[in-house]
């Protein structure tokens, strides 16, 4: 089984470009829809008539918000002389589409985050992107056919704009059939109910149509309600697909990580894990491989739920249901045999999406997916920030397999260290297992970022637990070695730790974690009281910018990322008279050093690397020198100047190598 994260395309789509074979067709369905009704909202689109064919198709949905006439945020509620809600509950949305022919097939479900407008990610201007790959369903994304947005809300402020584009080319595989074969709404744990999911889940005889040389099951559950046992929003329940009497690929249909959720924080009890689904984000769908079966086969295929009886006997708790889709597709040969693609650009990049992982510094990181029928053991990358140093190459070597993805890491990239200006990065896939692979057009994509923050070469890190010690600690890593620099755990409730840290030149990454996924304060814990986090100045004591803390209601954590970059001009400050320079700063092959403010020069050059090993020495007698560096590994360097029969004169400047 293979969780299948269709989140991870979003940014890809909407906030990157593609180098594409052909045109990209976008079909909107709604576009600023209120949804202030709870129920269906019906609409008659006309997709492209099926004549062309396109490697892939998505589904954006762009929640937004809305003003509620009378509300006031810190008046909400329903009790006699509250202003009611508007986008503070999290409610399930479901996007259908309906055939001619009398088919509806769910294409996707998210639930929307807790979104009171006070709270610092989701004012009235706030919007979200959902965005789903359909590519599979182009079988029915043809002509004329009805999309259904289904809101379960029962109170309003949300807005729907969605949309489908079609981008030319050709897909992975060609998809020869689908089959919805479940979908629906059941109780679970109630024996008394005709209702119960194992009725309405049940065993389907399928054949396969000719040609077939794939089939797979998707299967898409989330889990809502509480009985005495809180099943089925909080409790961690298991499936298990049969095939032909069978079973295999048991899989827990529940999501542990709500407290490292993108869009946080949220004005809800957005942290808490739940039955496959997390407030704000996409419903996962679960992809089964079903083995051996090809064209022709007759096959019998069912869904079984762990085995449990519910009550409800506590005042307030009802029956919990699963809401559940499942649809059989039928598949083709692979269309390439060599062939990768590049999914997403996770770091640099502004999506919302991936808003906890920048703005970045160091390492970008991309996603790619292996979209041939051979196993890809290298790829070539070429990037750049656009109007940087120039383009720079990374060679991957592992093991991707058909259809899977991965998430890479590249080397430290120096240009992220001293950029300034919000930007655009580009990135490429060169090569495939040491050469071209079958289709270029889903090797490029670009991202727009914002720079990381620059911070002193000496700041003071202040954490202090809450009322539960040591939960919480923040560290910080260097990014050009991976090495943790400096740490701290608050292991004593309440107290406040303070503690000077000196950086040298470098890209950084702050990690505040905490291991509850709880946070320093929520407001759902009051018992836990509040802890805090900050990072001062030496000199003012005034707070440093910290993008991703909001007074300590950050579930599993945060992270920070941030330069240290140190002058290019005089250290000694008491010689100001006196001072060395050295550019240009990112150098590559020759470095070029100044010395000034000096009569006669006579002393000795000398280049360290990080740990302090001596990499290049030379005696001067002149203001200007030129070093050949072409034989430096990339890296941070300290560049210094020692004047003969002086030993306290000592000027030194750094640099970087950035090839």
């Amino acid at each position: 089984m293979k969780r299948l994260l269709l989140m991870l395309t979003a940014a890809l789509f909407c906030a990157q470009m593609y180098a594409a074979t052909g045109d990209t067709t976008t079909v909107q369905t709604f576009s600023g829809l209120e949804m202030n009704k709870h129920g269906n909202y019906d609409t008659t689109i006309e997709f492209p008539d099926g004549s062309k064919t396109y490697r892939k198709v998505l589904m954006t949905f762009t929640l937004g918000k809305r003003k509620c006439a009378g509300y006031n945020p810190n008046n909400a509620g329903d009790k006699p002389g509250q202003t009611g809600w508007c986008g503070d509950w999290d409610y399930t949305v479901q996007n259908f589409l309906m055939t001619k022919s009398g088919d509806v097939f769910e294409l996707g479900r998210y639930i929307t985050p807790y979104a009171r407008e006070n709270a610092p990610r989701t004012p009235t201007s706030w919007t979200q992107r959902y965005v789903w790959d359909v590519t599979d369903f182009y079988p029915i994304l043809k002509d004329s056919a009805t999309f259904r947005i289904n809101y379960s809300g029962y109170s309003w402020g949300f807005t729907a704009d969605v949309k489908f584009e079609f981008i030319e080319g050709t897909p992975p595989r060609n998809v020869l059939g689908i089959e919805k074969v479940w979908g629906g709404s059941s109780r679970f744990g109630d024996t008394s109910q005709a209702t119960q999911i194992e009725d309405r889940v049940d065993t389907k005889s399928l054949t396969a149509p000719t040609n077939t040389k794939f089939a797979e099951l998707t299967f898409n559950v989330s889990g809502h309600g509480n009985d005495d046992n809180n099943c089925c929003e909080f409790n961690n329940k298991f499936y298990e697909v049969e095939l032909n009497n069978v079973k295999f690929d048991k899989t827990q249909m529940w999501r542990d990580d709500c407290g490292a959720n993108h869009l946080y924080p949220q004005s809800g009890t957005w942290l808490l894990n739940r039955t496959n689904w997390c407030p704000g984000d996409i419903v996962f769908t679960n992809v089964h491989k079903l083995a051996g079966i090809t064209g022709g086969s007759n096959f019998d295929l069912d869904v079984d739920f762990e085995n449990y009886i519910g009550k409800v006997t506590i005042n307030g708790r009802s029956w919990g249901s699963f809401i559940y889709q499942g649809n059989v597709f039928y598949y083709d040969a692979f269309n390439k045999s060599v062939d990768a693609s590049l999914e997403d650009i996770i770091a640099p990049s502004t999506h919302e999406t991936h808003f906890r992982r920048n703005p970045v510094t160091g390492h970008p990181t991309v996603k790619i997916r292996n979209t041939g029928s051979t196993t890809i053991t290298t790829v070539k990358f070429k990037y750049e920030l656009q109007g940087g140093t120039g383009q720079k190459e990374y060679t991957w070597s592992s093991t991707l397999n058909s259809l899977e993805s991965a998430e890479i890491n590249f080397p430290p990239f120096y240009d992220l260290g001293n950029v300034t200006t919000n930007g655009k990065f580009n990135v490429e896939i060169a090569e495939v297992n040491g050469s071209a692979d079958a289709d270029a057009s889903n090797n490029k994509m670009s991202s727009d970022f914002e720079p990381a923050v620059t911070y002193d070469t000496k700041m003071i890190f202040h954490v202090q637990a809450n009322n539960v010690p040591g939960e919480v600690k923040w560290k910080i890593t260097d990014m050009f070695n991976n090495h943790v620099v400096a740490e701290r755990t608050a292991d004593v409730a309440n107290k406040l730790y303070s503690d000077t840290v000196s950086l040298g030149v470098a890209m950084y990454k702050l990690e505040v974690i905490d291991v509850n996924c709880d946070g320093l304060s929520w407001w759902a814990f009051p018992g836990a009281g509040s802890g805090k986090f900050y990072v001062t100045r030496m000199t003012s004591g005034l707070q440093l910018p910290l993008k991703g803390y909001f007074g300590g209601d950050f579930g599993c954590g945060f992270t920070q990322y941030f330069n240290v970059k140190w002058p290019t001009g005089v250290v000694d400050n008491s010689m100001l008279s006196q001072h060395i320079t050295a550019y240009p700063n990112p150098a590559s092959n020759e470095l070029n050093i100044g010395l000034g403010g000096f009569d006669n020069v006579d002393g000795v050059l000398r280049i360290t690397d990080m740990t302090g090993r001596v990499v290049y020495t030379q005696a001067v007698t002149a203001p200007a020198v030129k070093v050949n560096v072409s034989g430096l590994s990339n890296g941070v360097y300290t560049v210094s100047y020692f004047e003969n029969g002086n030993e306290e004169l000592h000027l030194m400047t750094r640099v970087m190598i950035a090839k």
